[in-house]
């Protein structure tokens, strides 16, 4: 079974590409919190980081090195952003394919509302 975001890394559905590579994609998020709302999502499906193996560091590490060159080229990068990986229901993933959350552009209050 595919997730909504393997139909949308497989031109299936439509989304919009921020960044790309043979592992990632990086779009915009259609219910955006914040002016840059990012989600990095590895190409291949990986339901929760609970299902993440040691051999996935690097994959895991590169979503986090995307997200900060996105940072730097949205020019929010030195004033600071937010990364969110959400894992299962409680934890507020709605979407069975880890994906990486970039957040930026305003000031980040905690708790998140």
């Amino acid at each position: 079974m595919s997730t909504l975001f393997t139909k949308i890394i497989n031109g299936e559905i439509p989304g919009e590409f921020v960044k790309r590579t043979d592992e990632l994609v990086a779009i915009q998020d259609i219910d955006p919190k914040a002016p840059t709302h990012v989600l990095i999502i590895p190409v291949r499906e990986i339901p929760t980081p609970n299902d993440l193996k040691p051999g996935d560091a690097e994959l895991v590490g590169k979503m986090v090195l995307m997200a900060r060159d996105i940072a730097k080229e949205r020019g929010f990068a030195e004033d600071g952003y937010r990364l969110v990986l959400n894992c299962n229901e409680h934890g507020g993933q709605s979407v069975p394919h880890i994906h990486l959350h970039l957040l930026g552009g305003r000031q980040m209050n905690w708790p998140p509302g």
